[in-house]
């Protein structure tokens, strides 16, 4: 379910977008915002709709966090495919190759505009967070 866009009489441009098909954010924010066509995806973990941690390895964490990203999106109206970037986070660099497997099953070429770094810790010790910017055009 997404929150409708603001009309003119309002002053904020954003609109806070929300589903129970991904889990509830962990903090003063958002799973993703709206303003126009633009769709600011927060960075999912791999959490289950639950608030548990997902079970497995990187592919099955990876996974999870696309499925979440997946969910939020649709709430949105809109699918993978209109995600335009992707900012990634991995506890260990050693996990790339299998990440990236797992990730580019997900995506149709032109593939998203994409930013991959290792972090020291995420939380709830994921071993992965994405987040997205899309556009919904």
């Amino acid at each position: 379910m997404s929150s409708k866009l603001p009309n003119s009489s309002n002053t904020s441009p954003k609109a806070a977008i929300h589903t129970n098909h991904a889990p509830e954010a962990l903090g003063p924010y958002s799973q993703a915002t709206q303003t126009g066509p633009w769709l600011f995806l927060s960075g999912q973990i791999p959490l289950l709709a639950s608030g548990q941690l997902c079970p497995g390895g990187i592919r099955e964490q990876t996974q999870q966090v696309l499925k979440n990203l997946q969910a939020i999106l649709e709430a949105a109206g809109g699918t993978l495919d209109n995600i335009m970037q992707t900012t990634c986070y991995l506890c260990a660099l050693s996990d790339f190759q299998a990440f990236n497997e797992v990730y580019a099953q997900h995506f149709n070429a032109p593939f998203p505009a994409r930013a991959t770094v290792e972090v020291k810790a995420l939380p709830k010790n994921a071993l992965v967070e994405i987040s997205a910017l899309a556009c919904l055009v």
